[in-house]
């Protein structure tokens, strides 16, 4: 464990990051897996409409630095290209 303030405070601060972006990368997950499951299904409407709220949350965890913006727009670029194909 840290001995000087400034690291027992970074050590507190990354454990609390830690914690919520676990949580947003999970709610991504989570969206992404939404619109695959509407496209296996085969439902073109169900997986616009799940990619719609998916393309929000990639953007928005993006823009808070969770994922790399490259990582979102290759993730949404995938995701378009098999709705398209449906």
């Amino acid at each position: 464990m840290a001995n000087i303030k400034s690291a027992k405070k970074r050590a507190k601060q990354n454990k609390v990051r830690n914690t919520l972006k676990s949580s947003q990368r999970s709610k991504t997950r989570t969206a992404i897996k939404a619109v695959e499951s509407a496209i296996e299904s085969g439902d073109k409407s169900a997986a616009a409409e799940a990619y719609k709220s998916a393309v929000k949350t990639l953007d928005t965890m993006a823009n808070k630095k969770v994922l790399h913006k490259n990582k979102a727009s290759r993730t949404k670029s995938r995701l378009n290209k098999k709705i398209k194909a449906l």
